[in-house]
């Protein structure tokens, strides 16, 4: 239970909270499991919401690949004057530290990818703005975009505003995304929830991800 769930009934009474439920041609996006998380001393670190939501995603990924579905993953990283990432490095000045040659940009060991597996690097919070994700998703015939990482109110849910936009079915599943403090985290779920996309469990995706098994 969180402090938002006593809203959900007045959402759906007043026409919110519709349900897009699953299609028949999911990926997984992995946005921004990068080590600059996880790592102490990073400006960027965000325990324990970010480990844990990695820790949760392994089976998701695990019954991705079974699968056999679309995996792609998002990075950050920037010049080193930061003059690619405009007024969101200034508005964020902790990204500058993710450079193209600092270890902090990498996917985390426990969620690596694999050589068949597309990495997408980003410079804003939505993995769709300024790069080819879209494009992608469509060439192959994607619906439903299945969406782990963090921060669950940054580029999570910038990232679920535009998947919808593109005409996606977004799905979140909420023990796959962490942020650095509770309440944020649980207003931008019950928010992406109401109007964006679905917020179910890790179960249910892994059960959904089991019709595909081969």
């Amino acid at each position: 239970m969180t402090q938002f769930d006593h809203l959900t009934a007045d959402y759906r009474r007043h026409g919110l909270a519709g349900r897009v439920g699953f299609g028949e041609r999911p990926a997984l996006l992995v946005t921004d499991f990068i080590k600059a998380y996880t790592t102490p001393g990073s400006p960027l670190y965000a325990a324990p919401g970010v480990p844990d939501a990695i820790r949760a995603s392994q089976p998701v990924l695990a019954a991705a690949r079974t699968a056999a579905i679309l995996i792609i993953y998002t990075t950050v990283a920037y010049a080193p004057d930061g003059r690619d990432g405009g007024i969101f490095v200034l508005k964020v000045p902790a990204l500058r530290q993710l450079t193209h040659n600092s270890p902090l940009t990498e996917i985390v060991d426990e969620l690596r990818p694999q050589p068949d597996e597309l990495v997408i690097e980003k410079k804003y919070a939505s993995a769709f703005f300024g790069t080819h994700l879209a494009a992608t998703l469509t060439a192959l015939r994607v619906d439903t975009l299945i969406l782990i990482g963090c921060s669950t109110s940054g580029c999570i849910r910038a990232t679920a505003v535009d998947g919808m936009q593109h005409g996606f079915r977004v799905i979140v599943p909420r023990e796959c995304v962490g942020d650095r403090a509770p309440e944020p985290h649980f207003a931008n779920l019950f928010d992406i929830d109401g109007k964006y996309g679905d917020v179910v469990s890790a179960a249910e995706v892994i059960h959904y991800l089991g019709r595909f098994r081969r």
